[in-house]
């Protein structure tokens, strides 16, 4: 399959080539993601965190906050060094008839703010699940306004495949000031979805596994499930790769696309694939089926 750079990947790929060479800089690797710095490789993590205590101010210094998101037990087994724990439920409401109901913002700016997270910063988020639960924190940044967020690239799993560092220590940080300006283009609701369907180049993704989309699913929606985004490794599929999944379901670049899974959490890991590979409208139905099947009045069919 040919395939041709646009001047961002070009560039981005001019630079990492450039890095390789730098001091210190050994982790680069070229990409021809259009958004690379969407992820984060853990090689170049393990030069950024150091393996000894005072890792969180050290972190700060360079404007970098690492969260775990996956539960509380693992993260106190061994953790990245400086990395500020975030139960991966922890922005999800407690009591909503719909599952997977988001906080609300102020709950959320709370929340956010509460682990040190601010508009100077840099986040990157990791768990040990393929990035299922980073994924979502990664969306819900960049719906808040968030825009200098990503995902660590294989998670824990590739952290410690990299001999990367492992702490026990919790680590010490400072409060902050976080202040969501909402980007719409970022979300859809019901309504959207239904408004969605005659839109020039709209695409509706269901990215459940296939059973739970034959069991029920919206009309027209296409199942593309989220699991084949990664390889067997854990890790992100190359661009080309993602280029070629996607547009087999006759999703590319010029689509607007809208997906959903069952409450929230899966959808956002193909918004993270489609937003690598420079994809202008994505958004998530973050209600999704748990809002959507429940609804009678919303249509609804079965394979």
């Amino acid at each position: 399959m040919s395939y041709k750079l646009s001047r961002r990947q070009f560039a981005a790929i001019t630079l990492a080539a450039a890095c390789v060479t730098l001091p210190g800089a050994t982790w680069a690797k070229v990409s021809d993601y259009a958004n690379p710095h969407l992820l984060m490789e853990p090689e170049q993590l393990i030069d950024m965190v150091p393996a000894t205590k005072g890792a969180s101010s050290a972190s700060e210094t360079v404007g970098l906050v690492v969260v775990d998101v996956r539960p509380r037990e693992q993260f106190d087994e061994g953790h990245i060094p400086g990395a500020r724990h975030l139960d991966p439920n922890a922005v999800v409401a407690r009591h909503s008839p719909v599952d997977g109901t988001l906080l609300s913002v102020p709950e959320l700016e709370k929340r956010l703010s509460d682990l040190g997270i601010a508009a100077d910063r840099r986040i990157v988020f990791y768990d040990d699940r393929g990035g299922f639960h980073a994924a979502r924190m990664f969306w819900l940044m960049e719906y808040l306004g968030h825009r200098n967020v990503a995902i660590l690239n294989g998670g824990w799993s590739g952290w410690r495949a990299a001999d990367g560092p492992v702490s026990k220590d919790e680590a010490s940080f400072q409060p902050a000031k976080f202040q969501a300006a909402l980007s719409p283009r970022r979300h859809a609701s019901a309504e959207d979805v239904l408004g969605h369907r005659h839109e020039p180049y709209s695409v509706l993704i269901d990215v459940r596994p296939p059973k739970m989309y034959d069991e029920g699913h919206i009309p027209w929606a296409i199942n593309v499930p989220w699991a084949k985004n990664l390889g067997e490794d854990g890790r992100f599929l190359d661009a080309e790769s993602l280029l070629v999944h996607f547009a087999a379901f006759g999703i590319k670049p010029k689509s607007n696309v809208v997906m959903h899974c069952q409450n929230g959490l899966a959808s956002a890991h193909s918004y993270v694939a489609l937003r690598l590979l420079g994809f202008p409208r994505v958004r998530v139905y973050h209600r999704s089926w748990a809002e959507w099947g429940k609804d009678p009045s919303l249509p609804k069919a079965a394979s």
